[in-house]
């Protein structure tokens, strides 16, 4: 009788660790910092947490709507007055798998630039992308935690970046 209530007890009390450790999972994102780069692609440094000692790996998606102009100049440095711009927008995504250590990820995901499309240049003249902005910016995990980045909108600002 002894020993059935020695095991008893050890059988509970595996159960109320095992408990405990999921209830310790509770996944969330400590930051999600938006920047622009040199080639006018977002990228968003994260830190999500949270996600238990259990996990080895996890998907992170970044999602963006996106608004881009590019423009064609001759070899002058000059941009003809023609018509030759065009603003391409539309939502980019980006899924990824990061390595959870202790719980934790601290990476970075990137989208973009948005493509040109099928807009070219007339021959004698480059393609540039002038400018890129990305607003409704989320970061989000297979546990579907997510979190806005910030700062969003984000602009790069007047940029010539041959394309």
């Amino acid at each position: 009788m002894r020993k059935l209530s020695s095991v008893g007890l050890a059988v509970i009390a595996t159960l109320l660790l095992s408990a405990t450790t999921v209830l310790a999972d509770s996944p969330h994102f400590l930051y999600a910092n938006a920047s622009i780069d040199s080639s006018g692609a977002l990228t968003v440094a994260f830190k999500d947490a949270g996600l238990g000692t259990g996990v080895s790996s996890i998907a992170v998606s970044l999602n963006a709507n996106a608004t881009a102009e590019y423009q064609c100049w001759n070899n002058g440095g000059h941009h003809p007055k023609a018509g030759n711009k065009e603003t391409v927008e539309g939502p980019l995504t980006n899924t990824d798998d990061f390595p959870v250590r202790h719980g934790q990820v601290t990476a970075s995901i990137t989208v973009g630039p948005p493509s040109q499309g099928s807009f070219s240049c007339p021959s004698g003249q480059s393609l540039y992308l002038m400018s890129v902005t990305y607003s409704d910016i989320v970061v989000s995990d297979a546990t579907g935690n997510s979190s806005g980045a910030t700062p969003d909108p984000i602009s790069s600002g007047p940029i010539k970046i041959k394309v």
